[in-house]
């Protein structure tokens, strides 16, 4: 079969495109921007791509397109496969047919930590599941273990996926993740995000219970006992076994964890079901830990052999991954663009650091939450335990000076990145750790920042 992938280049449509290929399938692939490193993975898997969308695509003449979420009505591409009455389907339909289809499919879904917690999961049943059941996976992001964001893994053996509640394509706006039909599933956390598609939180939370609705009888939901939206999803009815974690260690059936988040005991009520030792950060890592073993469990995995597995665990590219250090400062490269998600980052590099030590925070409200000014009330907030905050400036229609008020002189605003790269270099001093967060490139502000500080 020859698919042709509309936005192969965000981190789903490559990751399909590469379980695709490994399946023994012609890809080829097309998005607004080509670019490292996702082009450069995809072309070393034999994938051509083509810049833009332009309707010349046709000549192709794949046996199906597979539609993106980013591909848009009005796109010539797109008008061009309608009017030709071409076979098209989004990604996270061919992805259920052709790779999900007959396996115990394990999806992680939440507003914070799905990435890290479907890398932690897929890395303990690659340890602990017998040779001939290595786990498949697909994580929006590439895992250290790993080192690639999507694996086939073994005939009949569990898939694990990210769970995204993103609309499907421009033709289907239920979540991605109704069409996974997963058989275990984490409810991580729930928060108001992608404003551009949900009006409120309440839109999110049935989007989630449609997830939930679609799940055996046999299946198990793992979710976090401590936020209150998923208790809402779940008291609209559930029909699996639900497997809590982050109680009280009074709650006898619930997963909790006892001592520092790097050092810490799993427990079964107050049963002792193994211990954790690791070098992730903060509380949010322990209750991703919890949530992965809970789900592993429900293929077979014991508690204790899931803890032995993650104290190997080398967490995911982009989660306070140091990018390098230049004049005495330490550069760091996050993920983190929703203000509950930044909060929780410059909290966990701040237990690493001490309090003696400065953390410089550098953003971008990159996200189309973000942009749209949602939560620009929320930022001086998720800034709070940064001694120094820097924002890019883009053209969100709000402003972020205004927003960032309330911090007075501990945060700065820049119009580009240079401009940015430079005030943060100005500020910056011998045993800094500044922070880069953004759910893009950046304008690779971390290489500027570096070769900056450098020829300081």
């Amino acid at each position: 079969m020859h698919i042709h992938v509309l936005g192969i280049c965000g981190t789903f449509m490559g990751g399909l495109a590469a379980l695709a290929r490994e399946a023994g399938h012609r890809v080829t692939g097309c998005d607004a921007a080509v670019y490292p490193p996702m082009s450069e993975q995809l072309r070393a898997l034999g994938i051509d791509l083509v810049e833009g969308y332009g309707a010349e695509q046709m000549a192709l003449q794949p046996d199906v397109f597979v539609v993106g979420n980013v591909v848009k009505r009005g796109m010539p591409l797109t008008e061009a496969l309608l009017d030709a009455g071409a076979r098209y389907t989004s990604g996270p339909q061919w992805l259920a047919e052709h790779v999900l289809h007959g396996r115990h499919v394990l999806a992680v879904a939440g507003t914070h930590g799905k990435t890290t917690t479907t890398a932690m999961l897929a890395w303990i049943l690659e340890q602990a599941l017998p040779e001939a059941r290595k786990p498949g996976f697909l994580v929006g992001g590439v895992p250290l273990n790993f080192g690639v964001s999507a694996r086939l893994g073994d005939a009949g053996a569990p898939f694990v996926i990210e769970a995204d509640e993103y609309d499907t394509a421009l033709f289907d706006k239920r979540s991605k993740f109704v069409h996974y039909r997963p058989r275990t599933a984490v409810l991580n956390n729930l928060e108001h995000d992608h404003a551009d598609i949900f009006p409120d939180l309440a839109a999110i939370e049935t989007q989630f219970h449609h997830l939930v609705r679609t799940m055996p009888s046999s299946g198990r939901v793992v979710v976090n006992a401590r936020d209150e939206a998923l208790a809402r999803v779940l008291a609209r009815g559930c029909w699996s076994g639900v497997q809590r974690f982050g109680t009280r260690r009074e709650e006898p059936g619930g997963l909790c964890a006892r001592g520092e988040p790097g050092s810490f005991d799993v427990l079964r009520g107050s049963l002792k079901l193994g211990h954790v030792d690791w070098d992730l950060l903060g509380e949010h890592n322990q209750l991703n830990a919890l949530a992965a073993i809970g789900a592993a469990e429900h293929v077979g995995v014991a508690p204790a052999e899931a803890c032995r597995a993650l104290a190997t665990f080398r967490n995911v590219r982009r989660r306070l991954e140091l990018r390098g250090e230049a004049g005495g400062v330490k550069v760091y490269d996050d993920f983190a663009h929703h203000p509950t998600a930044m909060r929780t980052t410059i909290d966990g590099l701040r237990r690493k650091v001490g309090p003696g030590s400065r953390i410089l925070a550098v953003f971008e409200p990159r996200s189309n939450t973000m942009k749209l000014g949602t939560m620009k009330a929320q930022l001086p907030w998720s800034l709070e335990e940064a001694d120094l905050a820097f924002c890019l400036q883009g053209d969100y229609g709000w402003s972020a000076r205004e927003a960032l008020q309330p911090m007075g002189g501990r945060a700065l605003v820049a119009d580009d990145v240079d401009a940015l790269a430079a005030l943060v270099t100005r500020h910056a001093r011998a045993g800094d750790h500044v922070l880069c967060m953004s759910n893009g490139g950046f304008g690779g502000v971390h290489a500027k920042l570096l070769a900056a500080l450098a020829g300081r």
